[in-house]
């Protein structure tokens, strides 16, 4: 239990340097495929490695570029979002109200109605007896003086983005520091993967050199089959959301599309994540609540039927896990890391699970996890 404490305290303390890593590493299982499809070409390890590398950075920017011309847009009608949440909110109270009094004049006889309404129409009538007998009464006012010019100094007043950038500069900057290691230590795992697997198979001797092998080999085929699962599942929600949302007239299609679709990908809460992005790209246009329904209501349908008919197919047949195990995973490396947390839990408790399976002793913890 001890050992379990502190090896939960340098996960805590630690983790902005160890989900680098772990990122880094991820991301090399998946580009190994590659890697070796060019190294058939009779290219060596070393260049392959940064080819593929660039080729990424080529895509994350070009994906970046058109997420920012897109940004940029809805930037600039930032003012025209806050103006129409207004103009929706009253609509739509109006029509809470209009139906609250709907279902009051069905359910209250309409004898009652009468009397109330006698009652208020009294009640007002006496209000403005009293107005008028205290206007007759009391004393002409005196003319009012314009109040004193005081001096007024205007404080620049910065946006509450803005605001927050500038109070967790710090946390910002460790993070961009962190991600900037992530294309090399990518490139490096790759390029120099044959000297760290077997120098890392060198540490065990004898049988459990085979099995610390096995074990490599399981989870970089796990996470290879987790991450592209989930990338083809996401991609094909990313292109049924870009056509409905391009059908249906949303502004800034091309980026709410992608980013509903992914974040529909997020465990248990990604149908609400992914109902956030049109719902704001759509406030410029329509009016009509119903509107919203339509497009709530199908972003979810889409949701319900990648995860219960898509997901099990291209990503639940490969981790292997029971739903109770994904469960505590979520929670425990939600409750550690936050939001990457959440995005890692399932290839991490995944690779712990493979760990389990490979060692002889801990194969009961294994078949604990596994479905």
């Amino acid at each position: 239990m001890f050992t379990f404490g502190v090896l939960t305290a340098l996960l805590y303390f630690g983790r902005l340097f160890i989900v680098t890593l772990l990122l880094s590493i991820f991301i090399a299982f998946i580009l190994e495929p590659i890697v070796n499809l060019f190294m058939r070409l009779r290219l060596p390890r070393g260049f392959a490695s940064f080819l593929v590398c660039s080729l990424a950075l080529v895509v994350i920017y070009s994906g970046a570029l058109l997420a920012y011309s897109q940004a940029a847009g809805i930037w600039e009608e930032l003012p025209t979002y806050s103006q129409r949440i207004s103009q929706i909110t009253e609509k739509v109270l109006v029509e809470v109200e209009g139906a609250e009094k709907a279902v009051n004049d069905l359910l209250t006889p309409r004898r009652f109605r009468d009397q109330e309404r006698y009652a208020q129409q009294q009640a007002e009538a006496q209000k403005q007896q009293v107005t008028r007998r205290r206007r007759a009464t009391d004393p002409p006012m005196a003319p009012l003086l314009p109040p004193p010019v005081q001096e007024v100094r205007i404080k620049a007043e910065r946006s509450p983005v803005v605001e927050y950038l500038y109070e967790n500069w710090h946390q910002f900057y460790d993070i961009l520091l962190m991600a900037s290691f992530v294309p090399f230590l990518v490139y490096f795992m790759l390029s120099w993967r044959d000297h760290f697997v077997h120098n890392f198979l060198r540490v065990f001797q004898g049988e459990s050199r085979g099995i610390a092998a096995a074990t490599l080999d399981g989870i970089a085929r796990m996470a290879r089959a987790y991450v592209v699962g989930n990338f083809i599942l996401g991609l094909l929600l990313a292109l049924v959301s870009m056509g409905f949302f391009w059908i249906v007239k949303v502004p800034y299609w091309l980026i709410a599309g992608p980013v509903s679709g992914f974040l529909s990908l997020v465990p248990y809460i990604g149908m609400p994540l992914a109902i956030i992005p049109p719902f704001l790209a759509a406030l410029t246009v329509y009016d009509n609540v119903a509107d919203y329904l339509v497009i709530g209501t199908t972003v979810a349908f889409f949701h319900l039927l990648a995860l219960n008919l898509l997901y099990p197919k291209l990503v639940g047949s490969r981790v292997h896990l029971n739903p109770l195990a994904v469960t505590v995973g979520l929670m425990f490396w939600g409750f550690l890391w936050g939001g990457i947390g959440l995005v890692l839990a399932i290839p991490l408790t995944a690779s712990i699970k493979a760990v389990c399976d490979h060692v002889p002793g801990l194969s009961g913890y294994g078949r604990l996890m596994g479905d």
